[in-house]
């Protein structure tokens, strides 16, 4: 009987030292190893949710924002990073070497709309965030650090059974001694010893009783990315620049589609204090308080659309209390027992969640809506033409310049998002009236306006041969000319021509003293230089002697004509009936001894050359011909104008959305 025993006494404890040293082995695991595929819901074990995580950042090397990435990823290998950045085809910049770092968790995506400074587009990424296949998609600041209980957070959200949009704010800390461990995925003091969670968790809390939250560094997450946050249009907010966190949050609790709740105090996360905010990084400090106009501009953006009132929502909390979450009411603090997982809870339990409730009170998000009627400063754009030329010219000096009014602003902004599409930067935009410069503004152009342009421009009449053409063309040659002199080489292009391919290079490489312009004759049979062919909508000038001498003939001429700059530019620079015409495609002029050649109809096509506009297929039969450009002229009347381009699919602006498509 005592062999029995004792035989029996072995087998347990042999038993019960394999159950310690497996149980031992698996917390030398890193605990997202045993998370990333499962996780405990209420009694079942369910699937961990799929985490798209959202940012943009600009390229730069920073220290920050690569401790925040390692964090993000590091939580469960159920997690991929979209960063949006302009810099994605740019394979010799530090930040291609950094992203190699991580691997195809990582992602860049260059398709969103930015501002001619670099400032992201809100609207632009939360429309391409819907590209991508996930269960939850994040919204948050470059720079933010996350601990693991944003895990746990988003995965107790997933099991909710509605549609939700959880929001939480980051605390900023002056210092965070620990570094991230490459090899162990973890964090380690200077010493090398381990850091647990929680003590990573205490240091947080300690620091952040003295330290104020950020509206700009919250952090926005949500289920079923297909289905928009909130009623309505998203107006183009620039990212990280005041407002849109709040609009977004009152919008999407006004529309009811989505339960919106506060996870502050149950999500761990922090910025360093010592860490400015990479979209406000500038060399030039001067600089630097020029981007108020950005928060102006996002303010007035807030009340133009949607209801943002001055009302001071309180959302409901999500806590963890007793290691289960639950929803408090916001405005007497109990459990929303109708929302929150779990088992009926006993009397002591009830007590014990009641005082944890009480001592999470300090953390909360706070939210300071504005005023419907509030007096916000005027949008002043802090830039001129000649402020505006260095930031955006490229390397050879050369600027791409248009000229528009409202009536034409949706046609410009397809434009523009032609030219970022085929990556030319370079441009810049002159406003002819004040509405279509604060539309410019809130855009994101380079866009500076233009004191003599005329008055009272027609919305609808302003077309080919009307007054109104004749004396808004005259602006053309006259902001032509001013550049010039400033230096700059000018490629002037109407926005209703559409661009295949980037010109420049072959437009340059004619060199000094010429100008290069399209040709407005039809004819297939005839000189394409002929008398009063020269279209004023689409050459390049170069900043030399001789271009400026004969450019402020034109501007001369034009002055005192009845007609368009269009036949003042032929007259002067061909003579009148063509008498300085060189061969089929050339003018010389005499005096300034500039020469004028016409581009090839083939690559530069008018509007009524070859019947490319009656095609079935205009895109196709442009590439075939190689077109690097085709002129929507030779129809009269905006509307007809507008119709033909969009019909025929050369159009890249979605009004509706304010972004390009």
């Amino acid at each position: 009987l005592q062999g029995l025993r004792a035989g029996l006494l072995s087998i347990w404890l042999s038993g019960f030292l394999l159950i310690a040293l497996s149980f031992y082995g698996t917390q030398l695991l890193s605990p997202t190893s045993l998370n990333d595929s499962f996780r405990y819901s209420g009694d079942s074990i369910a699937a961990a949710p799929r985490i798209t995580i959202f940012t943009s950042f600009n390229g730069e090397e920073n220290s920050q924002a690569l401790l925040a990435l390692r964090s993000w990823l590091a939580l469960s290998s159920r997690i991929t990073v979209v960063l949006f950045t302009q810099h994605n085809n740019n394979p010799s910049s530090d930040f291609s070497s950094f992203t190699d770092k991580f691997g195809s968790r990582l992602l860049l995506d260059s398709t969103i709309d930015f501002t001619f400074l670099g400032t992201p587009f809100l609207h632009s990424m939360l429309a391409r965030s819907e590209a991508y296949q996930s269960d939850i998609a994040v919204l948050m600041d470059p720079e933010t650090v996350l601990l693991p209980d944003f895990i746990s957070a988003l995965s107790y959200a997933h099991e909710l059974d509605r549609d939700w949009l959880l929001v939480s704010s980051s605390v900023e800390i002056p210092s965070f001694p620990f570094h991230w461990d490459e090899t162990r995925h973890f964090w380690r003091q200077d010493n090398g010893k381990r850091v647990r969670f929680g003590e990573l968790q205490k240091r947080i809390s300690l620091q952040s009783l003295q330290s104020n939250s950020s509206e700009g560094k919250m952090i926005m997450a949500w289920n079923n990315i297909d289905m928009p946050l909130h009623c309505g249009v998203l107006p183009p907010f620039l990212y990280q620049r005041g407002t849109h966190n709040q609009w977004i949050i009152n919008e999407a609790m006004s529309c009811k589609r989505r339960f919106v709740f506060d996870a502050t105090s149950t999500i761990s996360s922090f910025f360093l204090g010592n860490a400015e905010n990479i979209y406000n990084r500038s060399d030039n400090v001067s600089e630097l308080k020029t981007r108020t106009w950005e928060y102006i501009g996002n303010s007035h953006l807030g009340q133009l659309y949607g209801s943002l009132f001055s009302r001071s929502y309180t959302l409901p909390k999500l806590l963890k209390c007793n290691k289960r979450y639950m929803f408090v009411s916001a405005s007497d603090r109990s459990s929303d027992l109708s929302i929150s997982k779990g088992k009926s809870l006993g009397f002591r339990t009830r007590e014990k969640i009641s005082a944890c409730i009480s001592r999470t009170k300090s953390r909360s998000l706070k939210l300071d809506f504005v005023q419907k009627d509030e007096a916000v400063p005027p949008l002043k754009f802090p830039f001129d033409l000649e402020s505006l030329l260095p930031l955006v010219a490229d390397k050879s000096r050369t600027v791409v310049l248009s000229i528009a009014g409202y009536s034409y602003k949706d046609m410009l902004m397809s434009w523009v998002c032609r030219l970022r599409r085929l990556k030319v930067p370079n441009f810049l935009v002159c406003a002819l009236d004040d509405e279509t410069y604060q539309f410019s503004i809130l855009q994101g152009l380079p866009v500076f306006f233009d004191p003599s342009a005329p008055k009272n421009i027609s919305f609808n009449d302003c077309h080919f041969g009307s007054k109104c053409f004749q004396r808004v063309t005259k602006v053309k040659s006259r902001t032509v000319l001013k550049i010039l002199k400033l230096g700059y080489n000018v490629l002037l292009s109407d926005v209703d021509v559409y661009w295949f391919r980037n010109p420049l290079p072959l437009l340059q490489s004619f060199g000094p003293s010429v100008l290069t312009a399209q040709s407005d004759e039809y004819n297939t049979t005839v000189p394409i230089n002929r008398p009063r062919r020269l279209n004023s909508g689409f050459y390049f000038a170069r900043s030399d002697d001789p271009t400026i001498a004969a450019m402020e003939k034109v501007v001369k001429h034009a002055a005192t004509s009845g007609l368009s700059e269009q036949p003042s530019f032929y007259d002067t620079l061909c003579g009148e009936g063509g008498i300085y015409r060189v061969g089929d495609d050339k003018c010389l002029e005499p005096e300034t001894n500039l020469t004028v050649h016409f581009l090839d109809r083939e690559l530069f096509p008018n509007g009524a050359y070859g019947d490319l506009w009656l095609k079935e297929d205009v895109r196709g039969e442009c590439e075939k011909k190689h077109c690097f450009v085709l002129h929507n002229n030779w129809i009269s009347g905006r509307l007809k104008k507008l119709e033909r381009q969009m019909m025929k699919g050369l159009w890249e602006y979605d009004a509706s959305m304010r972004m390009c498509v």
